[in-house]
């Protein structure tokens, strides 16, 4: 019989975050699949009570906790500790968690405290047969199903990849787990938390759309001048105005290499395509880019593309956009920002 725990962490207002709802319903799902099954819910945080009753309805056999003020911030020595008192109190064969950063950073070292195995970036878990993992390799060109025999093993679920969980809550019972966290571990301390300002802020994992830019924007124009200025304060206040996710080409971020103009405010943490990062948003708009297939191939996940480009030939007219607007990026962009700047002044 297999027993799945699914470890989730809560946020600062004690719910969880929708990567930890995205790997309960994957658990939920594996646990509906194999037969004898039982899924058990480990959570840890400052406080647990709120996010295990918001979750009452998953059908747990058990929901464990690790709470208290130590554990609601990430840090190595304490998640690690949580993590795998939670793994022996549940007996678990499969571990499941959600691909975040918090998770991921620690998940091996615990693994190693199991005695288990664990695989990373799965896109999927399925059942038939026996649990099996899905992933891609080689930038997504390529799909793998894996399959282990040995036990503990865990998997960390990249998220975007499913459906968030959806339930009614309810009163949960908490069987709290002691974690005796000595002072050596306590020698990092989190004293607080920096970040860029929210207009500074470019990359977005959960926004609604990606923009990606290419390098076009900083060709030279018909009046054959190169406008930077112009194409910065575009892209800028399109995603001030519908707080999206900017992805760049290699291209464009390459530039700066070449002692080419650039725009400042991309770097190769923007990068999107075989070379960069693959995102998940439901909706996509590539403008002054051609297309090419490396680039594409970080659009894979992307469910709605679309594109701007004054090539009516350019590799996303040949089906790798749902639509293709052959118009010059510059005036449509200005367009969009001025209806999308009226439109929330009307609102």
């Amino acid at each position: 019989m297999e027993t799945i725990l699914i470890l989730a962490y809560t946020e600062a207002d004690g719910t969880l975050g929708r990567p930890s709802l995205e790997a309960l319903a994957c658990a939920r799902a594996l646990a509906d699949g194999i037969s004898g099954s039982r899924l058990v819910v480990g959570l840890v945080g400052a406080t647990v009570d709120a996010a295990a009753a918001a979750i009452a309805g998953c059908g747990a056999a058990k929901v464990l906790g690790v709470a208290g003020a130590e554990f609601g911030a990430a840090r190595y020595a304490t998640d690690a500790a949580a993590a795998e008192a939670l793994a022996r109190a549940a007996q678990a064969s499969i571990v499941i968690a959600a691909g975040t950063s918090r998770w991921s950073r620690v998940m091996a070292g615990v693994t190693q405290r199991l005695g288990g195995r664990i695989d990373t970036h799965a896109t999927a878990i399925n059942s038939s047969g026996g649990p099996a993992v899905t992933r891609w390799y080689y930038r997504q060109r390529m799909e793998a199903v894996l399959t282990r025999a040995h036990r503990p093993w865990v998997i960390l679920v990249d998220p975007g990849c499913t459906a968030a969980w959806q339930g009614e809550a309810g009163a949960a019972q908490v069987e709290m787990v002691a974690v005796e966290v000595p002072e050596s571990l306590r020698r990092t301390q989190v004293t607080g938390f920096q970040a860029p300002p929210a207009d500074a802020q470019t990359i977005r994992p959960d926004a609604a759309l990606l923009l990606v830019a290419g390098a076009g924007w900083t060709k030279t124009q018909p009046d054959g001048k190169a406008h930077i200025e112009d194409a910065k304060k575009l892209i800028l206040g399109f995603l001030r105005l519908t707080q999206a996710s900017l992805g760049s080409t290699k291209s464009l971020v390459d530039l700066s290499g070449e002692g080419q103009a650039v725009l400042p405010f991309l770097t190769h943490l923007n990068q999107v395509g075989q070379t960069g990062s693959t995102p998940r948003h439901p909706k996509g708009l590539s403008t002054c880019c051609h297309g090419e297939e490396p680039h594409v191939v970080g659009w894979r996940f992307i469910n709605e593309r679309r594109a701007v480009n004054l090539d009516p030939n350019c590799g996303w007219a040949r089906g790798k956009a749902d639509v293709l607007y052959v118009a010059d990026a510059f005036a449509v962009m200005s367009r969009v920002n001025a209806l999308v700047a009226e439109r929330r002044g009307g609102s």
